[in-house]
């Protein structure tokens, strides 16, 4: 079984009948509420050094159109107008609640014409073409119930030329990094969870998404096997995280 395939299997609540994708939405609409205190809480703050990162890589080509897939609550797609300053960002996303936070934080902010968020499916997204300049996507992609349909998407509205920024936890490989991060997230963050958002499911399943996700070369691999170019990886902090760019 490949590792795309291992991903798949890897769903929130066990014996549901819904659908990965269903479980997924109804995961982040129960934990919208918390989930940006417990992003930052979790990470000490780090995660936020990471999307800075990120968004460094599209400095260069300096996009007017940008879209943030998997947008959750709008964290990235508003850094990212505060950093790189387009013309417009579309932040889609297929869960309503975290959407409905977003909305509020960037009404708050004054980014209503900047910045506009909708519901949307990464593997069906509803934009022509060789629509955007750039394409982000923080903490998403392994979310996605079928990987390679949600990158071919995501190919096929970008410009030629256009750039793809993926930021995504990763599984570290240095002692005693490895071993202290395993602990953390298989019964430190459960436990986080389960006290701060009311969702020990939630919280339990992203150790096991991290650990199921194809990584660093596998994940290259798909992404050059989905038309991209120039495919990269960056490790960062230790492994704990991962940033892959890409153009067409």
């Amino acid at each position: 079984m490949s590792e795309n395939a291992n991903v798949q299997k890897i769903v929130p609540f066990e014996g549901s009948k819904l659908s990965k994708k269903e479980q997924i939405a109804t995961m982040f609409d129960d934990i919208a509420y918390r989930y940006d205190f417990l992003n930052h809480f979790m990470s000490l703050g780090i995660d936020i050094i990471w999307r800075k990162k990120a968004l460094g890589y599209l400095k260069s080509i300096q996009p007017k159109l940008m879209l943030d897939v998997a947008t959750g609550t709008g964290d990235f797609a508003i850094m990212a107008e505060k950093r790189l300053h387009p013309d417009k960002i579309v932040g889609i996303d297929i869960s309503e609640g975290m959407l409905a936070h977003g909305r509020e934080k960037i009404e708050k902010l004054g980014l209503g014409d900047k910045i506009t968020l909708q519901s949307g499916d990464s593997e069906t997204i509803s934009f022509p073409d060789q629509t955007f300049d750039a394409i982000t996507v923080a903490f998403g992609v392994r979310n996605f119930e079928h990987l390679e349909k949600g990158l071919s998407e995501m190919y096929r509205v970008l410009k030629p030329g256009g750039k793809l920024v993926i930021l995504e936890f990763s599984n570290p490989t240095v002692f005693p990094i490895k071993q202290l991060y395993n602990s953390y997230f298989r019964y430190i963050t459960p436990l986080i969870g389960k006290w701060i958002a009311k969702s020990q499911a939630a919280y339990s399943y992203l150790p096991e998404s991290v650990k199921a996700f194809p990584q660093g070369e596998a994940m290259r691999t798909i992404l050059t096997n989905t038309r991209f170019q120039a495919v990269t990886c960056k490790t960062l902090t230790f492994g704990i995280c991962s940033i892959y760019c890409a153009t067409r």
